[in-house]
């Protein structure tokens, strides 16, 4: 037994020494994980929100553009309805249509997400048959719109090129026209 160089009175064996050196880094490494879980749990919360708000600001300016989509469709069918005869079947079918749909870019543009996401369950359980319609036509509608924007437009105008060399079975001459896809051989009909 060694005498303690501290405490006069004590004594303390190498073995007590180490513990109270192990005891003292478990201490602290158990203080700096709890730091290290704290951070952690921080910046986690912290990319969360950051994520949650950007999800938000992106599903917004979504649905204005959604409403400002139908709101330009409501215009169009209103300038249909007024290029119509009056009193015709397509002049009150388009304002109709029109009307309804300013009503709907309104509602989309004025009202919550989750308010709208209820007002879909609530039609849904009430009226499922037109809710299924509904999803098909947006369903529609959308493949075409993405189909749509999905292929550029050429700008090579289609040329024809008469063959005169080229004769179809039938004796006519026949036309080459090359496209933006390639090029194209038809045979004449009835001169």
């Amino acid at each position: 037994m060694t005498t303690s160089p501290r405490n006069p009175g004590t004594t303390t064996e190498p073995g007590n020494r180490a513990k109270e050196t192990a005891k003292s880094v478990s201490d602290g490494a158990r203080d700096t994980a709890g730091k290290l879980a704290k951070d952690a749990k921080d910046v986690a919360r912290s990319a969360a929100e950051t994520a949650k708000t950007e999800a938000q600001t992106r599903a917004e300016d979504a649905k204005y553009g959604v409403a400002r989509e139908v709101s330009n469709v409501s215009s169009a069918l209103r300038k249909a309805a007024e290029a119509s005869r009056e009193g015709s079947p397509q002049e009150r079918t388009f304002g109709q249509i029109a009307e309804g749909l300013a009503d709907v870019s309104d509602t989309i543009a004025n009202k919550d997400l989750g308010e709208m996401a209820r007002d879909v369950t609530d039609l849904a359980r009430r009226n499922p048959l037109i809710f299924l319609t509904g999803a098909a036509l947006v369903g529609f509608a959308a493949t075409r719109f993405g189909k749509a924007s999905a292929q550029p437009q050429s700008t090579q105008p289609l040329t024809a090129q008469p063959q005169t060399a080229t004769t179809s079975a039938s004796g006519y001459p026949a036309t080459s026209i090359t496209g933006p896809k390639g090029e194209y051989t038809a045979t004449g009909g009835l001169s």
